[in-house]
């Protein structure tokens, strides 16, 4: 099984997409057949994978940066924001169906789902999807560069967050947390996840200032 790093952010707009295309791009050019991971992501902008199957954009750039084609299994879970009307949901790039948030949220949670001997933290066909993807890279890729969604402390939707920190202990992969100094109270925005996580705050191993402009004396 390949080894695992994993980029999460105090927020949305931290920069996790471009810094795991970064760290493709070096790790690849180190020699390391490196490969990105995003369980779940919500975006309109989707890429079409030579399979035939829809990811988002942001993980077939990455892909191009780590200089391998993409693959659904890069973006296991895209959900496409369609009104009213909830998300369209789409599963190893194809579309399943369109639900509203409560449904996905039961989706995820795997309410009527049931599978014997499971000691997952969830039981669903959800999640089975982000394991079989995450499992079947591991085993084509030396190292696989893994992005959260959002934030990870996000206390009113911990029970369904399969993107953050539930994949980075399925992966045993360290995490790198990135704060966007740009919009000010970059410091309380990474203390405060922290201290939101609890014990799962131990899998950050590493924080990133991300967006700073000016003299770096200051920090």
């Amino acid at each position: 099984m390949a080894k695992a790093l994993m980029i999460q952010g105090t927020g949305s707009g931290a920069g996790k997409s471009l810094l795991v295309a970064a760290l493709c791009r070096i790790f690849k050019d180190r020699g390391l057949n490196a490969a990105p991971f995003k369980a779940q992501n919500m975006a309109l902008n989707s890429c079409i994978t030579l399979e035939g199957g829809e990811i988002g954009r942001a993980q077939a750039l990455q892909a191009e940066a780590a200089k391998i084609e993409p693959t659904v299994d890069m973006n296991p879970i895209l959900l496409k924001a369609s009104g009213e009307a909830g998300s369209q949901v789409i599963i190893h790039g194809k579309v399943h169906s369109t639900m509203k948030a409560k449904e996905y949220h039961a989706f995820v949670k795997g309410e009527g789902y049931f599978k014997r001997g499971t000691k997952s933290p969830f039981c669903s066909e959800a999640w089975d999807a982000v394991k079989a993807s995450f499992n079947r890279l591991s085993k084509k890729h030396e190292l696989i560069i893994m992005e959260g969604a959002g934030s990870p402390a996000e206390i009113n939707l911990m029970d369904v967050d399969i993107v953050n920190m539930s994949i980075a202990k399925h992966a045993k992969a360290p995490v790198i947390l990135v704060g966007d100094i740009d919009k000010g109270g970059v410091f309380a925005s990474l203390y405060g996840t922290v201290k939101l996580l609890g014990k799962d705050s131990r899998h950050i191993k590493a924080y990133v200032i991300n967006k700073f402009r000016g003299d770096l004396s200051i920090l």
